[in-house]
């Protein structure tokens, strides 16, 4: 129940904050009350808490807000990375495979990634959408998402992945996951606060080039191959975001991906490349 309930506060998140507060106070709640969440992720969920209010009070002072800033930053990326203690996270798919070929895989369901977004909108209230939206011819958005089984095509070029369709009976527990507690995490982290905030400070193209490398690192457990696909994979969803200046335009092209991968390619990788 904790899941569906920390998921609706999601959804609610761009709709009203305050609306989706409720929801995601309950799911704490409860994950404290099962063991997902423990003292210590209580205790760093209120530091973070109160660099977020600290934040707002510091209004006029500019160097400071920077620091806070750089501060709730390193916290939403630990809680990407998993580095905060006191998060139990519950294992939902144990050793899977999506087809004979596919390297057999784990999927948790993250209460630390899925509060990423909760994090960056505590600042950025123009996390879902700047309002700053830009005339794109259609080609260009009929080239992306052509872009999306383009790479994958590439990838299994590479010989990190081969074209194996499938259709597996844990494709919902996967979808779910995957759109809110992945996909949305990672965009509102990379798009949303990262590259946004570059923006503001550079110009688009660059912002859209540095974020897309660092996503391509965070993904550095996984190999060099990896490393590359996924920084090509982040200019895709940069540009998505870019272009319409939606954070759930940006998370629709990264579902899209990840979808194509698991139903028409090995997932996550080729078993014969693995170790």
């Amino acid at each position: 129940m904790m899941w569906f309930i920390l998921a609706l506060s999601l959804v609610l998140l761009p709709i009203n904050r305050r609306a989706a507060g409720i929801p995601a106070i309950v799911a704490i709640a409860l994950g404290a009350a099962q063991g997902v969440l423990d003292w210590r992720a209580l205790a760093a969920l209120g530091g973070i808490i109160m660099l977020a209010v600290a934040w707002h009070k510091a209004a006029g002072h500019k160097a400071l807000r920077v620091v806070l800033e750089l501060m709730l930053l390193a916290a939403a990326i630990a809680l990407t990375m998993h580095q905060l203690p006191g998060f139990h996270n519950i294992r939902v798919l144990d050793g899977v495979q999506a087809g004979p070929q596919s390297v057999p895989f784990t999927m948790y369901y993250n209460a630390d990634k899925a509060l990423v977004p909760f994090v960056a909108f505590m600042i950025l209230g123009t996390l879902f959408s700047d309002g700053k939206k830009h005339a794109v011819p259609r080609w260009r958005w009929l080239v992306l998402g052509l872009s999306v089984p383009g790479l994958l095509l590439a990838a299994t070029l590479a010989g990190g992945l081969k074209i194996e369709p499938h259709f597996p009976h844990w494709l919902p527990e996967f979808v779910f996951a995957n759109v809110l507690f992945v996909s949305l995490a990672e965009e509102a982290l990379f798009r949303g606060w990262i590259q946004q905030r570059l923006t503001q400070q550079l110009s688009a193209i660059p912002a859209l080039l540095i974020t897309a490398v660092l996503f391509g690192f965070a993904h550095a457990a996984g190999g060099p191959l990896l490393v590359a696909f996924a920084a090509l994979a982040g200019i895709i969803y940069g540009l998505a975001w870019m272009w319409s200046r939606r954070l759930w335009v940006a998370v629709l092209f990264h579902v899209a991906l990840n979808l194509c991968h698991l139903l028409l390619f090995t997932y996550p990788m080729l078993r014969a490349t693995h170790g």
